[in-house]
């Protein structure tokens, strides 16, 4: 099977919803650095589409969640693992890798919303989620399946 790497924020996780939980107060107190609030990922809802998406292309591809976790918020990587859980369960067990260079993971496939922290340097083909090429799951899911 080739493999396929997944972005958490953004591309599965819808990264607003968090920030909408957030109380105002604290949202004021963390400006310019709203990932750095403790529990905010553990608030995050799934972007449209994901969850399916993700467990159809599983079928199909050695599939692994690739995602870098702020290190100034020590929750970010227990909540980044708790949401993985919550939401695929099992198809994604101990598939979750955190890291700020995702160059350094050889795959065919990166999806991801950025080209920041290795992203643009990926050996394989990376996916521009969000892009016009590219602007949501189902254009994703057409493409590689």
């Amino acid at each position: 099977k080739k493999i396929l790497y997944v972005d958490m924020d953004n591309v599965l996780v819808d990264f607003a919803s968090g920030v909408e939980m957030i109380p105002e107060h604290i949202q004021l107190e963390y400006k310019g650095r709203i990932d750095d609030v403790p529990g905010i990922f553990s608030l995050m809802k799934p972007v449209f589409g994901a969850i399916s998406s993700f467990e159809r292309l599983c079928k199909e591809y050695d599939t692994y969640i690739l995602s870098t976790a702020p290190w100034s918020n020590s929750s970010a990587w227990s909540d980044k693992n708790l949401w993985v859980r919550k939401y695929l369960g099992e198809i994604a067990y101990k598939k979750l890798i955190l890291t700020h260079h995702k160059n350094l993971n050889h795959g065919d496939f990166l999806i991801d919303d950025r080209t920041a922290n290795g992203a643009s340097l990926f050996g394989g083909q990376h996916i521009i989620f969000g892009s016009d090429e590219y602007p949501n799951w189902k254009a994703v899911c057409d493409y590689l399946l």
